[in-house]
């Protein structure tokens, strides 16, 4: 428990900017598409104590936010969505990838931004691991190619493959 409350300070700490962590640059600049990412990149994250990694996650680069998102702390994983460079391109990516952690789904069904973008809901509703409730919200608000496509699905749940199917006969396709 002791560990847990001076987890919750150092947290709290952070996003404030009130703490004494610092993170290597190269971590926290971007980089050119072209140049590589360091091989040991992986190795010198998972060396740090939790605390230099939930600061790289609210300010890393594209690379470190990559990494850090398969991180066995799901408290850094939460940290990568506050990272306010995030883009939309790396939220789509999370919201098609069937291995990420239900809590991160959630995290990004919130965001009134990354919903507000197509790719974003198209993803998550086809995604089985999106909560059910949730994933219902999202397939009125696709294309109708779209939900043809997810009425022919095997890959999602029942009951949103027939509410696509009873959308597509609905709206006369």
């Amino acid at each position: 428990m002791d560990d847990e409350e001076t987890l919750t300070a150092l947290v709290e700490e952070i996003q404030q900017g009130r703490d004494t962590i610092v993170v290597p640059e190269e971590l926290v600049q971007e980089r050119p598409p072209e140049q590589q990412v360091a091989k040991n990149l992986q190795a010198r994250i998972q060396a740090m104590p939790v605390g230099e990694r939930l600061k790289l996650a609210m300010r890393g680069n594209r690379d470190a936010r990559t990494l850090l998102l398969r991180d066995s702390n799901r408290m850094v994983q939460r940290f990568v969505l506050a990272n306010p460079r995030i883009s939309d391109d790396e939220i789509i990516g999370l919201a098609k990838n069937r291995n990420i952690d239900r809590e991160l789904l959630d995290g990004i069904c919130r965001h009134k931004g990354w919903i507000s973008n197509y790719q974003v809901r198209l993803a998550l509703a086809t995604n089985p691991k999106t909560p059910l409730a949730t994933a219902v919200r999202f397939v009125p608000t696709l294309l109708p190619r779209d939900l043809r496509a997810l009425a022919k699905s095997k890959n999602v749940p029942a009951a949103i493959c027939g509410m696509a199917k009873r959308l597509v006969i609905d709206r006369g396709g």
